[in-house]
């Protein structure tokens, strides 16, 4: 059943996804030590720090790695995931919308792919229930990528080394399942652990300041944790955007890309609901929300109290809150570009 709630930033540094793939797997040790202090134990809060260890394929992991970057997925041999999703800029590409291979512009702000196997489900409106879903909608999207799965099979099979990695990696080779899978694998391994935040989930109380444990209390107490919690701190359920206000009268000019999930389920109830996103690495992760309106954290955080809270902050409580939002920047995980 899909969850509704509250909240509504701009997805952060991108069903839960399996963290496991069929085949030969190993342990896959992330390069940091946990930050909690000997003996100190575990806080029990409603959200949870990211994994140190993932299960995933290291074959599969580095073949989606190369598959990442490779501007073939795309028509003209112009764009690649990386295009849109760069790693060095908090998973996304700064933009209020990014362009495709013809250089068109998409409809919606481009989501983080860190930590993006952690969301229940992909996209704004949440259409695709899986990593590899994602992967097949924006390969075949007429603004994005462009292509056809055949053309895609011919220049990966077309590449030798990729026909290799492919038959050491999977029994049957180059096929449209295979090179879903391969990207959906490295990109499960894109997560970032031990931000400061999670090494004082892990016991480490002096990880946070005090305006910064402060700034945590601040943002249960008005509500925020409604919708932003769980290990990915969102990404878990759908809400609208406007609970407490109609966001798109003030505004104005709507499009058709605010009517959110109604787009997918045709349901009245849907209008204006989008996924809640992750608030991880936030700060990293500018502009915000769907439709990029919010360009820096302040704005953003103004818009979530007015909108979905319909509350008025102080200046001093909104400043804690975003000292805090800056604690969930963590360390990015997984094979580098």
């Amino acid at each position: 059943m899909e969850r509704v709630a509250t909240g509504l930033f701009r997805e952060a540094w991108p069903g839960r996804s399996q963290l496991s793939v069929a085949g030969l797997s190993c342990v896959l040790a992330l390069p940091f030590g946990l930050a909690a202090q000997v003996g100190a134990a575990p806080l029990d809060e409603p959200i949870k720090p990211i994994p140190m260890v993932q299960e995933l394929d290291p074959a599969r992991t580095e073949l989606g790695r190369r598959l990442f970057q490779d501007v073939r997925l795309s028509a003209n041999d112009s764009v690649s995931c990386a295009s849109c999703h760069q790693l060095a800029s908090g998973g996304a590409d700064q933009r209020a919308f990014s362009r495709g291979f013809s250089g068109r512009q998409a409809l919606v702000n481009t989501p983080t792919v860190l930590n993006a196997g952690f969301n229940f489900r992909q996209f704004w409106d949440g259409r695709a229930g899986s990593l590899e879903a994602q992967i097949d909608a924006v390969i075949e999207n007429p603004v994005e990528m462009g292509s056809t799965w055949q053309d895609v099979i011919d220049k990966v099979t077309a590449a030798p080394h990729y026909r290799t990695a492919f038959a050491a990696a999977y029994p049957d080779g180059v096929t449209q399942a295979n090179i879903e899978n391969a990207i959906a694998t490295f990109e499960r391994s894109l997560t970032t652990p031990n931000s400061r935040f999670d090494q004082y989930l892990r016991g480490d109380a002096d990880a946070l300041s005090a305006e910064e444990k402060a700034g945590y209390l601040k943002f249960k107490q008005y509500g925020c944790i409604a919708c932003h919690q769980g290990v990915n701190i969102g990404g878990n359920m759908f809400q609208k955007f406007g609970v407490m206000g109609d966001y798109f009268q003030a505004r104005g000019n709507p499009s058709e890309a605010d009517l959110g999930r109604f787009r997918v389920t045709g349901d009245e109830a849907d209008k204006n609901v989008f996924k809640v996103p992750s608030l991880r690495n936030v700060a990293l992760t500018a502009p915000y929300f769907h439709d990029a309106t919010a360009k820096t954290l302040e704005e953003a955080v103004d818009v979530m109290f007015k909108y979905q809270l319909g509350r008025v902050a102080s200046e001093a409580d909104m400043q804690s809150i975003i000292k805090f939002l800056e604690t969930l920047t963590g360390e990015r995980a997984g094979p580098q570009p």
